[in-house]
């Protein structure tokens, strides 16, 4: 039987049985049936001696049971790793960092506490999923859009403290910088509530996220800080429309100009979402004479693809624009970007993308392609890692290699070259993660993501190992050259931080100041982002 690190049977059979009388036998969970659950079902180490398993899980039902977890994972030094739903896959799941550790599973809070659709706000539990909240407000015909990840079976509160993000108006795909107050069991389970909910009787919980002096609410997100049992959010009100338009160029270089371009009226609220894509990425895997191209020394230089687009009438670089408001705006808005791309880029081509009015009809509601545009939640993007031309074989699981660059053309080009000569280097260029045609993405408002997928197999050790060396490898590649990744396994964690090493990891060391000032038994997810309590140290930071 599996035991948190550092506790004998007669203990940890104590301690199981003060959680029994918290919150109902019933409700904590150590069959290996159970446990197995709450296993990372992408994880690179399945089946290996590594592979961290739980071993027990415990789902309260509000945040007075939360509180008494924490006092008696305290009484008994029992390390807890919480989780929203623990649907973070590929970068995790539900897996702590530690073998042992209990998961506080949150599911069963999920109440919708309140949802204003004049001040735009939804005040949540981390048990609701993006679904949840879209159904309560299409049922209540509430003047409200949601704004959700790729995969919306995900939790609100989750995705937004693992720094998620979305698909509409920058102010709000951040999920994190809309969120707006925190209810927050600490490590010796007190209950504290951040920006204006500190004052008892606020009527601005969800409205103004500052409150007055410190702003900690940073604290709880990718760390082990405390446990959030509320959180407020901020909303999209309803637009009357959308529009999509979509920009194409002829040259590999082109990017630059078109970067530029679209920083500037998405900085300035003209657009949303920019979605920038490569019709030569998705031929590639089919097509011999790109595949010769793409491994040509000299490819960077852009001519060979210009020729191949040239010729065979493509475009290099597709970019597409979300407008969301009132149809006489939104063409307006059209019209503005539209001039200024040709002012930059005279042969740029223009062509119609898909538009919907709100409410939306059933109708347009089956047939809009990306769903996640127009604030419906799905699971569609599971549709990437399946059988097709860039998965021969369809992988059981995947890796996420997430490394932000500056919203730069010029950057993105050269961090193709660095990453795909980086890859060819070891011996793993067979992995079609970058590349001279690898998509950059701007869910973040002001940053790009160059993201891979590293698949990883429930049946061969070897996938996985060499899944696991590749992500070392390009974790610190990104690093020498001034990219960091954003999120990460738990695998990976430590090495994420190590790299943002200014000044002798001053940033990791402040970290481990506070954990151990306000956790000083490291009770809350040790090792969460990277960092851990003082009595755990020498086996985190690797």
């Amino acid at each position: 039987m599996i035991k948190p690190a550092g506790l004998d049977e007669l203990k940890w059979s104590a301690a199981l049985a003060s959680f029994r009388d918290a919150i109902g036998e019933e409700w904590v969970f150590i069959s290996p049936e159970d446990t197995a659950l709450y296993r990372d079902a992408y994880s690179p180490y399945w089946g290996e001696p590594e592979e961290i398993l739980i071993s027990a899980a415990l789902a309260p039902a509000n945040t007075a049971q939360v509180q008494e977890i924490v006092r008696i994972a305290n009484q008994f030094s029992v390390p807890l790793y919480p989780v929203s739903t623990g649907k973070n896959l590929g970068y995790g799941g539900a897996a702590p960092n530690s073998i042992g550790d209990v998961v506080v599973d949150l599911k069963r809070m999920n109440r919708i506490i309140e949802v204003d659709d004049k001040r735009h706000y939804a005040i949540v539990e981390p048990g609701v999923s993006y679904f949840d909240l879209y159904n309560h407000i299409q049922s209540r015909g509430l003047n409200l859009m949601v704004d959700c990840p790729d995969t919306g079976w995900g939790s609100v509160i989750g995705n937004a403290l693992d720094h998620g993000v979305g698909h509409t108006w920058g102010s709000y795909r951040d999920h994190f910088l809309s969120h707006c107050g925190m209810e927050v069991v600490l490590p010796d389970g007190e209950l504290m509530r951040t920006g204006m909910g500190a004052m008892p009787g606020s009527k601005a919980f969800a409205d103004f996220r500052y409150g007055y002096g410190p702003y900690v609410d940073g604290l709880f997100a990718q760390a082990g800080f405390g446990i959030v049992t509320q959180m407020g959010v901020h909303m999209m009100p309803q637009p009357e429309g959308w529009l999509q338009k979509r920009i194409l160029v002829r040259r590999r270089h082109d990017l630059i100009p078109l970067v530029e371009i679209t920083n500037h009226l998405e900085n300035s609220g003209i657009v949303g979402e920019v979605i920038f894509e490569s019709e030569l990425f998705y031929r590639q895997p089919t097509d011999p004479a790109l595949q010769q191209i793409a491994r040509l020394a000299d490819v960077w230089n852009g001519d060979a693809i210009n020729a191949f687009a040239q010729k065979n009438d493509i475009a290099v670089w597709q970019v597409t624009l979300n407008f969301y408001g009132p149809e006489e705006v939104m063409e307006a808005q059209w019209r503005y970007a539209w001039n200024e791309v040709r002012k930059a880029i005279p042969d740029a081509r223009q062509i119609n993308g898909e538009r919907a009015k709100f409410p939306l009809t059933a109708g347009q509601s089956a047939s809009v392609m990306n769903k996640s545009l127009i604030g419906i939640p799905n699971l569609g993007a599971f549709s990437i890692t399946a059988k097709n031309a860039f998965n021969p074989v369809e992988a059981d699981g995947h890796l996420f290699i997430s490394p932000i660059l500056p919203r730069d053309g010029a950057e993105v080009l050269k961090a193709q070259q660095i990453f795909t000569e980086g890859l060819r280097e070891i011996g793993a260029d067979e992995m079609p993660i970058f590349g001279p045609f690898a998509q950059p993405f701007a869910f973040h408002p002001r940053a790009f993501l160059l993201a891979g997928f590293i698949p990883t197999s429930r049946s061969d050790p070897e996938v996985n190992r060499r899944a696991r060396d590749v992500m070392r490898f390009l974790i610190n590649l990104a690093a020498e050259n001034g990219y960091g990744e954003y999120r990460a396994s738990p695998f990976f964690q430590d090495q994420v931080m190590s790299a943002y090493s200014f000044n002798d990891n001053a940033y990791r060391r402040f970290c481990e100041t506070l954990k151990d000032a306000v956790d000083p038994k490291g009770i809350i997810a040790p090792g969460r982002g990277g960092f851990w309590p003082s009595s755990r140290r020498r086996d985190g930071a690797q």
